[in-house]
């Protein structure tokens, strides 16, 4: 986890706003690793994060291959549908943040607003693909903190 994760987090926890992890993890499908590696790996997300006084709302996971055909895989909107129905959330008043230009559609398929963070592989997303990008993210943030920031001061 990136050191700024928490705080970012906490910021949003802290305004009241739902915090959701929704991730593709292919190598679940692939055989790559087990499926309790991925509750392994979240469970202490959720102990680092709270040792720092944040905490995700919920974490959804699609563990099929891309050419699987479900409904969850990002940018299907099939998790963030869950998340909604789940946690009443109003998706086209919420944010998607991510460092895929999946991510990005995935919000535009859901009418949420989109941000692409630079960090991970947001970076090389940018600068290798964003030509070709039908539509673009409506907010490039350095990382998770910058992009909390962006998230603070829209207007509810």
């Amino acid at each position: 986890m990136f050191p700024f994760a928490a705080q970012a987090i906490r910021q949003l926890n802290r305004a009241k706003l739902p915090v959701v992890v929704v991730t593709n993890q292919s190598g679940v499908g692939r055989g790559y690793f087990p499926e309790s590696l991925v509750g392994a790996v979240h469970e202490l997300m959720t102990t680092q994060l709270a040792k720092q006084e944040a905490h995700i709302d919920a974490l959804y996971y699609c563990p099929h291959k891309g050419d699987d055909a479900c409904l969850c895989r990002k940018p299907k909107p099939g998790m963030l549908e869950r998340a909604a129905r789940e946690h009443c959330l109003d998706l086209p008043r919420s944010f998607v943040v991510g460092d895929r230009y999946g991510d990005v559609e995935l919000a535009h398929r859901v009418g949420a607003r989109a941000i692409l963070v630079r960090t991970g592989y947001g970076e090389g997303e940018i600068q290798w693909h964003s030509a070709k990008w039908p539509a673009p993210p409506d907010f490039i943030a350095d990382d998770l903190a910058a992009a909390a920031e962006w998230i603070l001061r829209q207007p509810k």
